[in-house]
């Protein structure tokens, strides 16, 4: 069963009024806690375009911290990657030679910097051998970091109604790469790349007009319309957008600029609990205690805006109830908070003590009780 226990953290009654932007869909969050600032249309599902070769690069990264590539291999061109996805295409390319090699550390050059459609479908032939097997791969990966709704059918976001994310996705897989690669993260902020003697700049339009501002990635296709995902720090935040399916190149500069200013203009971080504070308690099945404290081991923090409080409330969400012996520092499930009426984060939390099993009188107690909830709640589902 999953249990869940409120735990009001009042401010003041007044609600957050968000961003009131353009774009069809679009979320604006703070990388360390993953507090969500602002959100429209976030789990709708779109043609992400280009913004899926985030899954991409992630899907490289992986295989190179495993130890299963390293960024000295090299890649053949195929015909295939050069006619779908080289200059023949008339896409974004590095202009790969056709049937020359080239190493991985090039490849994520062209596919992070120039955006080259080649390079990640090199990438694609090389690691898995062939795009179809790699896609595969990256909508397995996406499921083990916790994507549940993307899907991918090729590597470089070409249109296929096979690719599917939302803008709450791509933000929480930009939070990802920036949190656990920051050395392959560089890439996304690098200014230009020299492949075959063409030099080309980043199509990140925000790395040039934005202070601060050291990523991601931009996207079109006639399926998705223009998007962006986009990252920058100010005074030691950093803040994500994404925005997608606008009309134009020049309107998702606009409204992600827009966006990020908003949030460094009017949001900063407030710990509601210390780490190993009290956060609620889990019901104990078959325990000594009957139940048991829950704490994080790092502070929770969540972003508010700095005029006027928002009204919060954090809610501790876990399957139970916990058998027992718990153990201390065993995860036991979730604390989710809420500003006003919108998610704004959530974190893992821990059992904060150890609880033994209970005599047997105990255990055949719990299991009677449980028994009973179990019965009325089938009832009350029949009814």
């Amino acid at each position: 069963m999953v249990y869940a226990a409120n735990n009001s953290v009042q401010g003041a009654r007044k609600d957050e009024s968000g961003f009131d932007g353009d774009a069809p869909t679009a979320i604006l969050i703070e990388a360390s806690s993953g507090s969500v600032l602002s959100e429209k249309n976030a789990d709708e599902l779109r043609a992400p375009s280009s913004m899926m070769t985030l899954m991409t690069a992630e899907t490289v990264f992986h295989a190179i911290k495993q130890g299963e590539i390293k960024l000295t291999d090299e890649y053949r061109v195929s015909d295939n990657a050069w006619r779908k996805g080289g200059a023949p295409a008339g896409g974004p390319t590095m202009f790969a030679a056709i049937h020359s090699k080239i190493s991985v550390d090039d490849l994520l050059h062209g596919a992070i910097v120039q955006n080259g459609n080649d390079a990640c479908m090199i990438l694609a032939e090389g690691i898995a051998g062939n795009e179809r097997i790699f896609a595969d791969m990256m909508t397995k990966r996406a499921r083990e970091l916790g994507l549940t709704q993307s899907t991918f059918a090729n590597s470089n976001g070409l249109p296929d109604p096979g690719n599917k994310m939302t803008v709450r996705e791509i933000a929480k897989l930009a939070r990802y790469l920036i949190q656990t690669y920051p050395d392959f993260y560089k890439l996304f902020g690098e200014r230009e790349f020299t492949w075959n003697k063409i030099r080309q700049q980043n199509r990140n339009p925000l790395l040039t007009s934005f202070d601060g501002a050291d990523g991601l990635k931009t996207g079109f296709t006639k399926e998705g319309g223009y998007g962006m995902v986009g990252s920058a720090v100010q005074n030691g935040m950093r803040l994500i957008v994404v925005v997608n399916g606008l009309d134009d190149p020049d309107d998702r500069a606009s409204e992600a600029k827009k966006m990020l200013e908003w949030g460094f203009r009017n949001f900063e971080a407030r710990t509601l609990f210390a780490a190993q504070q009290p956060i609620g308690y889990a019901k104990v099945f078959g325990g000594a205690n009957r139940s048991v404290r829950l704490a994080s081991p790092e502070p929770i923090k969540v972003m508010v805006q700095k005029n006027g409080s928002d009204k919060l409330i954090a809610r501790v969400v876990y399957k139970g109830p916990v058998r027992a012996p718990v153990e201390s520092g065993q995860p036991v499930g979730v604390v989710r908070v809420w500003r006003g009426a919108n998610l704004a984060m959530e974190a893992p939390v821990y059992a904060a003590e150890s609880v033994g099993k209970g005599s047997t009188m105990r255990r055949a107690i719990d299991g009677a009780s449980e028994l009973v909830i179990g019965m009325f709640r089938l009832g009350a589902e029949k009814l």
